[in-house]
């Protein structure tokens, strides 16, 4: 087949009216150095702070250094895939995750990826949420007035957590300070039932930092067991990960929790722990050579923490129409972070630090954790900063001198090993306190309900107890609570209501049922 001269003119003409000359650039660099975990790139002379880079081989990277000659960056992921001489590319932007409906039920590590074998996280990119924000400034938050139950009776009664809060637990390891989390994770259930389309519903993160991976398991069975996964997230970055990963991990898990706090639902969010994060902040600043500071902590590890912890709040119901970033008003982020002391030590300077930007702390006390005592919650170093406002009136009535007489017996009982003979009252008050203290141990995964707590409190503040024997407080506190849920439904549905107020004819009610049991526990 021969083509003719006027066919070739004619298709390179329509090839040539076709082509279209376009041109794109990219603001690349070149790795000059890495190892650690961190690598040194020179050329991006426009990066951002934070931004995220893309390395050869899926690689991603935090730009954290910006020096005059090249970019101090973090790897996240397999760090041992780049080597010197690999180009590096901008994104313009810093990493983003995975919101939404999609992620409840699930376990994530800190970019959002699964890694409970239920297969990727399908969402929308208007669903992929960037891992820093700004905090709710002032005009967009209200006052914490709201109670986070968390089915603790130590805690619901003299060291309330409100919606909105940050509520520090701060203790030795091996004190139970994941147990208290767990246990209020499961509470949440009686706010909608443990359906997550409930808005009533209160959406759980649990942040794991640096923790065992046998740990994260073990929380994850409790959680399932108990039914909670259905409206909780798991974010973990474990202690085989890269420092890097438990760095950004609480940054991802709180973007997480604030895509549904900014739709007008409750969250609430547990770091577990911040110091693990401080440790990985430090040895990736160390890393990248920054000057050490105090205990070799980099000079911004103040704002580290609270850039974070400032993001939980109660936002205000007209927040939708002060700020588009909020579609609808009146949610919360509540925070429980986690700090580790080392023997009981809460001067160093992480714990100060942390004590300083949370509304409150529940101190855990490893002598009380070995006496017996569980929740081992010291209540006089304990506070909560919000207080009685974050507590249900028929609570707020009920266990009001409830501190003041734990503190009477703490002292008297120190008194009291050094004299032999003590009045009347000095014994009343020592018998009271010891089924106090007796009162308020709970097992592990057993939270209570408003209602159960407050009657099985009323028992000892009333002095249904004085005649109980000390080692059957526990079992008539449990058979009293069985009796109330049988027998008087409708009162313990009522005291479940928050705005509830404890008058006479509710307490002489309560009072006559409790004698009522005590003459068949007696018998």
């Amino acid at each position: 087949m021969q083509l003719q001269p006027s066919e070739v003119t004619s298709i390179l003409k329509k090839e040539i009216e076709g082509f279209q000359a376009s041109a794109s650039t990219e603001s690349v660099g070149q790795v000059i150095q890495v190892g650690d975990g961190v690598a040194r790139v020179y050329g991006l002379d426009e990066c951002m702070m934070s931004e995220l880079l893309e390395f050869p081989g899926g690689v991603r990277g935090i730009a954290l250094n910006l020096e005059e000659d090249n970019v101090g960056c973090v790897l996240l992921g397999d760090a041992a895939s780049v080597k010197e001489g690999d180009t590096v590319k901008r994104t313009g932007r810093i990493i983003s995750v995975p919101t939404g409906p999609a992620t409840i039920g699930r376990v994530v590590n800190a970019l959002g990826v699964a890694l409970d074998g239920k297969g990727a996280i399908q969402v929308a990119d208007e669903d992929m949420r960037p891992i820093e924000q700004d905090a709710p400034n002032v005009i967009e938050r209200e006052p914490v007035s709201e109670p986070m139950m968390t089915g603790i009776k130590a805690l619901d009664s003299m060291i309330p957590v409100g919606r909105g809060q940050r509520e520090l637990i701060i203790g030795d390891r091996q004190t139970g300070k994941t147990a208290l989390i767990i246990d209020a994770i499961i509470n949440q259930r009686n706010s909608g039932g443990g359906d997550p389309s409930n808005p009533d519903q209160v959406i759980c993160v649990y942040n794991a930092i640096g923790q065992k991976q046998s740990t994260v398991v073990e929380v994850l069975r409790r959680l399932e067991e108990s039914g909670a996964m259905a409206y909780t997230i798991i974010v973990n970055a474990s202690a085989s990960e890269e420092a890097s990963m438990q760095f950004i991990s609480p940054y991802s898990a709180t973007a997480m929790a604030e895509r549904f706090r900014d739709e007008g639902r409750h969250v609430l969010i547990a770091y577990d722990d911040l110091t693990k994060q401080a440790a990985a902040y430090r040895q990736v600043m160390l890393l990248l050579r920054r000057p050490p500071g105090r205990e070799a902590f980099p000079g911004d590890i103040f704002n580290l923490h609270s850039r974070l912890l400032e993001r939980s709040a109660k936002v205000s119901v007209k927040a939708n129409e002060l700020n588009k970033r909020f579609s609808q008003g009146g949610g919360s982020l509540t925070a429980l972070p986690v700090v580790e002391t080392q023997e009981g030590d809460v001067s160093a300077y992480i714990p100060t630090n942390v004590i300083s930007i949370t509304d409150g702390q529940i101190f855990l006390e490893g002598n009380l954790f070995y006496a017996g005592v569980r929740p081992a919650v010291n209540v006089g170093i304990s506070v909560s900063r919000v207080g009685s406002a974050a507590q249900t009136p028929s609570m707020k009535k009920v266990a009001g001198g409830l501190r003041i007489n734990l503190a009477q017996f703490r002292e008297l009982e120190a008194f009291a090993q050094f004299g032999s003979d003590l009045d009347e009252g000095t014994q009343q008050s020592l018998n009271r306190g010891a089924r106090l203290v007796e009162l308020l141990k709970q097992g592990q995964y057993m939270p209570l309900k408003n209602s159960e707590q407050i009657v099985a409190i009323f028992c000892g503040t009333s002095g249904l107890l004085d005649d109980i024997e000390l080692n059957q407080v526990r079992e008539f506190e449990k058979g009293f609570v069985q009796y109330m849920n049988d027998n008087h439904a409708d009162l313990m549905e009522m005291l479940d209501g928050w705005k509830t107020k404890w008058d006479d004819e509710l307490a002489a009610k309560v009072e006559a049922a409790g004698e009522e049991f005590k003459k068949s526990f007696n018998a």
